[in-house]
Formats: structure tokens, C-alpha cells, sequence
């Protein structure tokens, strides 16, 4: 099972900052599900997590208007 991270109490950039600590947490190949807010974060964060060279498996809206990101842990 996927670790969580809800990150829908912070702005960015502390967004991707939570994120980044929680990853660094788990193994390679393990999975990260991310709840956040739309706008700003929902564009930045996917976009960091490539950068930093993991994947991003999947990303849905809830009906509160947050969204679920999938990320999977890349090995350096």
C-alpha cells in the first residue's frame, strides 16, 4: 500500500517542500499518495516530482475539488 502525505494546509512553495521529505523516506520503487489543493499546487507539484526524476503514476480529482497524486520513488 501506498505512504500518504496530505498537504491540502500548506502553499507553495512549502507544498513541494513536504512532499520532497516524505519521498526521501521511502525506498526506491516504492509509492507516495498526495492529496492536494487545485490550482497552483496541483500545476507545480507533478511538474517538481519529474523534475526530481520520479514518475508520476496518476493523478484524479475528488469531489471536494482536492486531487489524488500517485508518485512512484525513483532510484538516484
Amino acid at each position: 500500500m501506498a505512504e500518504f502525505v496530505d498537504i491540502t494546509d500548506v502553499v507553495c512553495p512549502v507544498t513541494f517542500v513536504k512532499v520532497k521529505v516524505a519521498l526521501e523516506e521511502l525506498d526506491d520503487g516504492q509509492e507516495l499518495q498526495i492529496r492536494l489543493n487545485g490550482g497552483e499546487p496541483v500545476q507545480n507539484v507533478p511538474r517538481s516530482i519529474k523534475e526530481e526524476g520520479h514518475q508520476v503514476l496518476k493523478l484524479t480529482q475528488n469531489e471536494d475539488g482536492t486531487y489524488n497524486l500517485l508518485v512512484r520513488k525513483e532510484g538516484d
